[in-house]
C-alpha cells in the first residue's frame, strides 16, 4: 500500500503556487509518444511476488545477452573486458556508501579517487584541468556549450553533421531553454568531414563550434585547421570523444587546439549496464577554469604540512547562489568515476596503448572482410575501432535479420536518422578486443547472405 501523505487540498495548493492547473501540466515537456495513457501493458494490477518475478523473468527472458552473442554494436556504448579487479575494488564499503565529500577531514579517501580521475582525464584528453566528471557525454556536451557562451558572451554553436544524433538531441532541448542558436546538418555516406562547412560558418556571433572526435561514422579528422578558424574569429573548439580508447593510438583533441574536451568514459572500467549510468569527461584549459561545469578537487597541506585534498572549486547551484551557479549538474557519477580510474590504473599507458592497437587491428580486419562482400562499400578512408558501410541494401531489416541469426551485427544508421533515406543502407560496426574469430567468421557470413 502507497503512503500518500498529501490530502487534495494540499496537491491544490501547491498547484496553484506554481500556477499548474494539474498534475499533467508538469509533464507536458515529455512528448506525448513517450507518456503512458494507462497501466504498463502486458502486466497485472495484481499479483503475488512469486508471481510478479515469474513474469518478469519471462520477459527478460526475450531479451538478447550482449556477452552471448557476436556483439558488434557501438555508436557511442562500446562492449570492452573490465577486469574483475575494477568491480572488487569499486564494491569495497569505503567507496560504494561514500557520498558527496563535503567535510574533507573524513573524506580524504574519496577526494584523491576524485583528484587521480581528473589527472588520468586530462592527460588523455590532452588538457591542463578536468573536473571531477558529470553525468554522461551528452550532458557534458551542453554544459561545454553553455560553457562557451559564458566565455565569448556570444549564443550561436556549430555542430558537426558528425556529431551524435542523441548529443545534438539533448543540445537541442536544452537550448530551448537558453536561447541558443545551434546550426546542425545531417552526415552523408562518404569518407569527407564536413571541416569546410563548419569553418564557412564561424561568424561573429559563434561561440563554439563541436566536433565529435572520431565521429558518428568512425571518421577522424585533424582538428587543428577546425581550430585555427574558431581561434580566429573569437570561438571555442570543442571537441567530444565517446570512445576514450581510440586516444591510446591518436592524437588527443587538446594538443590539436580544442579548447574544452568532453566525452563519455564508459569504454573504460564501466560496462554497457542497459545504458546507463555511464560517466560524462570534462577537461578544458587552465584559464577558463572558473567557467567549468561540476567540481574539482584540488591537492593541498593540512596545518601540519601534510598532503590533503579538498574541494578547490564547486560552482554547482547545489553550492552557491542559482545566479552564479555555472551548472544545475549536481552529481559526478562518482562510482563509475572511480571505476574508469582504476581501470586507467591498471592499463597504464602502455597497456591503454596496447588495447588501443588491438582494437584498431580488430577493426581492420572487419572492415577488409567485410567490404569484399560484393555489393559493400566501405565508407570510411580512415577510423579506430569502429568503421560505416553502406550495403546494396536498408540496413535496418538486415540488422534485424542477423539479430533472427542471433548476431548483433551493427547499429543502423536508419535508427539513429529515422526517415532520411539518403543514410538509410549505413551500417555502423564497432569492433573491439571482445571480439572472436567465430564471432566474426558469423558476422560475415550473415551479411553475406543478407546483403544479397
Amino acid at each position: 500500500m502507497r503512503y500518500l501523505p498529501l490530502s487534495d487540498t494540499d496537491r491544490t495548493d501547491m498547484l496553484a503556487t506554481i500556477g499548474a492547473a494539474s498534475v499533467d501540466d508538469l509533464f507536458v515537456d515529455v512528448p506525448e509518444e513517450a507518456r503512458l495513457d494507462g497501466p504498463i501493458h502486458g502486466l497485472p494490477m495484481h499479483a503475488s511476488e512469486m508471481d510478479v518475478e515469474r513474469q518478469l523473468g519471462a520477459m527478460a527472458r526475450k531479451n538478447m545477452v550482449a556477452g552471448q552473442v557476436p556483439f558488434f554494436l557501438g555508436c557511442g556504448a562500446y562492449k570492452h573486458h573490465v577486469p574483475a579487479s575494477v568491480d572488487h575494488i569499486i564494491q569495497r564499503g569505503e567507496f560504494l556508501t561514500a557520498y558527496t565529500p563535503y567535510q574533507p577531514e573524513i573524506a580524504q579517501g574519496t577526494l584523491q579517487v576524485l583528484f587521480e580521475f581528473q589527472t588520468q582525464v586530462a592527460r588523455l584528453l590532452g588538457c591542463e584541468v578536468a573536473n571531477a566528471s558529470m553525468y554522461d557525454g551528452s550532458t557534458a556536451c551542453w554544459e561545454a556549450i553553455g560553457m562557451a557562451r559564458r566565455i565569448t558572451r556570444r549564443g550561436k554553436a556549430i555542430l558537426s553533421d558528425g556529431l551524435h544524433p542523441h548529443y545534438v538531441s539533448v543540445a537541442k532541448t536544452m537550448a530551448r531553454f537558453t536561447g541558443d542558436t545551434l546550426d546542425t546538418a545531417l552526415p552523408s555516406l562518404d569518407a569527407a568531414t564536413d571541416e569546410a562547412r563548419l569553418i564557412a560558418g564561424i561568424d561573429k556571433d559563434t561561440s563554439c563550434v563541436v566536433v565529435q572526435y572520431p565521429d558518428i561514422l568512425g571518421r577522424i579528422s585533424d582538428l587543428q585547421p577546425i581550430a585555427d578558424a574558431a581561434h580566429a574569429a573569437g570561438a571555442l573548439l570543442i571537441a567530444v570523444v565517446t570512445e576514450p580508447v581510440a586516444l591510446g593510438l591518436i592524437k588527443a583533441p587538446g594538443e590539436m587546439g580544442a579548447d574544452i574536451v568532453v566525452g563519455e568514459g564508459q569504454s573504460i572500467g564501466v560496462g554497457l549496464q542497459f545504458g546507463g549510468p555511464y560517466v560524462g569527461l570534462f577537461a578544458t584549459r587552465e584559464k577558463y577554469v572558473r567557467q567549468m561545469p561540476g567540481r574539482l578537487a584540488g591537492e593541498t597541506v593540512d596545518a601540519e604540512g601534510k598532503r590533503g585534498f579538498v574541494l578547490t572549486l564547486s560552482t554547482r547551484e547545489q553550492h552557491i547562489r542559482r545566479e552564479k551557479a555555472t551548472s544545475n549538474i549536481c552529481t559526478n557519477s562518482g562510482l563509475c568515476a572511480l571505476a574508469f580510474s582504476v581501470h586507467m590504473t591498471l592499463l597504464g599507458e602502455k597497456g591503454l596503448r596496447q588495447l588501443a592497437a588491438i582494437n584498431h587491428a580488430r577493426a581492420v580486419e572487419v572492415a577488409g572482410r567485410l567490404s569484399a562482400i560484393p555489393g559493400v562499400e566501405l565508407v570510411n578512408d580512415a577510423f579506430f575501432n569502429e568503421f560505416t558501410l553502406k550495403l546494396p541494401v536498408e540496413a535496418r531489416p538486415a540488422v534485424h535479420a542477423m539479430v533472427e541469426r542471433g548476431i548483433l551485427g551493427g547499429v543502423s544508421l536508419g535508427r539513429l536518422y529515422p526517415g532520411e533515406a539518403n543514410l538509410a543502407n549505413g551500417l555502423v560496426i564497432a569492433v573491439t578486443e571482445t571480439v572472436t574469430d567465430a564471432d566474426i567468421d558469423a558476422l560475415e557470413a550473415a551479411l553475406k547472405e543478407i546483403a544479397q
